[in-house]
């Protein structure tokens, strides 16, 4: 129900409805949902939650820039996110910007978007996006390992199955019908290129409201899977034979009703217009470090693989490209008017990852940056030594390099700005490079069976 503003009409839904509770849910660095859980009986207590907001021990919610000794942290309601929750007809959610002691908090991943936005907004551009988020369901065994949940969707190649979506018809048509119910427009519901792998998709809006809707749809896949006796996961690469998950964006800068990336008169027959060629430029420029953000984990990289992988074509590009309808390009135009990134992962924080591409992006803009022509080729095909001889880089091989390219990249050091004695690049750089430590410090079953009697 994005765009009310209004307090009389929330609570007149609400009362309508029946809501008695209310999640105040705010997201830390990895983008997980956090929640109290408030009675809202009557309009005293709803309106205490909207100037108040919700209480929390900011250092126990996660990575979000807090030490034990801080002040507690205070989650304020967006009026707009009100999202009635679908299966529980007495709760809704709002998404809350957090602040500490009255004023907001600049490492909260909503807060740094909705600031990215604002400043996009006094330079007569609106941010819009669409996302695609894939994930699996999955059992898991008393072992820990995990397996697909569905035992008859083995097929090699079960894209678009017909039998998998009908085995999956009273899942997938629960959150189809959720989703229309919030008014988000679902309108199309497959089943993705590995086993067990699925994409629902609903309509691009305003870029802070799209990633409210991804918070919440990820939270409710997760809940209803959990009451149907399955796990779904995110996960960039939860299995090494198969496709990984992608959270692909789908781009455009608006000035009102104009889609300032549309030029049907295109000479390169792309639809796109010269503000967004430029904006392509930005993207390939900083994507090296804006890969720490949209690949965030150390599994990402397991996802994003030159050459070729136990799962055959990854559908993830790493090649810095762009190119019409082309899946083998990092950047795909899919159609007049707007850019996809299908290098961005279902583990990224969206509010990030948008803050990110946006300033990259904003970047081509302002200097002019040149995206160069776009490339035909399928690049799965062209050996690896022909393609640098082209000038063509690939992004970060794993997430340490990653964090080495966001460290030194001014633009987005500025885009997501300063926390309370540090740059949140820094802050972020910090936790991922411990998060690389953790990972590189287990010696895996791989490494056992390679090396155990070799040496």
């Amino acid at each position: 129900m994005a765009g009310t503003e209004s307090s009389d009409s929330i609570w007149k839904d609400m009362e309508k409805r029946g809501v008695e509770f209310v999640f105040a849910q705010f997201v830390d660095m990895y983008a997980r949902p956090s929640a109290k859980l408030v009675p809202v009986g009557s309009r005293d207590a709803f309106d205490g939650l909207l100037t108040e907001g919700a209480g929390f021990a900011g250092f126990a919610a996660g990575e979000i820039g807090q030490v034990p000794s801080d002040p507690d942290i205070a989650a304020i309601p967006d009026l707009a996110s009100y999202t009635p929750v679908p299966w529980q007809p007495n709760l809704a959610r709002f998404a809350c910007d957090v602040t500490v002691e009255g004023e907001e908090w600049s490492y909260c991943p909503r807060t740094i978007l909705r600031r990215a936005l604002a400043r996009a907004r006094e330079k007569g551009f609106e941010f819009r996006m669409g996302l695609e988020l894939e994930y699996f369901l999955v059992t898991q065994r008393e072992d820990g390992s995990i397996e697909i949940a569905d035992p008859y969707d083995t097929l090699e190649k079960p894209c678009y199955d017909m039998a998998g979506l009908t085995r999956r018809y009273d899942f997938l048509t629960t959150v189809s019908r959720y989703c229309n119910g919030l008014g988000w427009g679902n309108y199309a519901n497959d089943h993705e290129d590995a086993n067990g792998q699925f994409e629902q998709n609903f309509t691009y809006d305003d870029a802070l409201v799209s990633c409210d809707r991804a918070i919440f749809f990820r939270y409710m896949v997760h809940t209803l899977a959990e009451q149907n006796g399955m796990i779904a996961t995110f996960m960039p690469k939860p299995f090494s034979h198969l496709t990984g998950n992608g959270c692909h964006f789908h781009m455009s800068l608006w000035d009102g009703d104009r889609n300032l990336f549309l030029d049907e008169s295109d000479p390169r027959g792309l639809g796109l217009s010269e503000t967004a060629y430029k904006f392509v430029g930005g993207l390939k420029k900083h994507a090296r470090a804006y890969s720490a953000l949209t690949a965030p984990t150390v599994n990402s990289y397991k996802r994003l693989k030159v050459g070729t992988t136990q799962s055959g074509a990854t559908w993830a590009p790493v090649w810095i490209s762009y190119g019409y309808n082309n899946r083998t390009q990092m950047l795909r135009i899919p159609g007049p008017g707007r850019i996809e990134d299908r290098t961005i992962d279902g583990s990224c924080n969206p509010y990030l990852a948008a803050t990110a591409v946006l300033a990259a992006g904003l970047d081509g803009i302002e200097n002019g940056l040149d995206a160069g022509e776009p490339n035909t080729d399928n690049l799965y095909t062209i050996p690896y030594d022909e393609l640098t001889s082209r000038g063509l880089e690939t992004l970060p091989a794993n997430l340490l390099e990653a964090t080495h390219e966001l460290k030194h990249s001014d633009v987005l050091r500025a885009a997501l700005g300063r926390g309370r004695d540090e740059d949140y690049v820094d802050y972020f750089i910090d936790v991922k490079r411990s998060e690389w430590d953790r990972y590189h410090e287990q010696v895996t079953p791989w490494e056992i069976r390679e090396y155990l009697t070799r040496f």
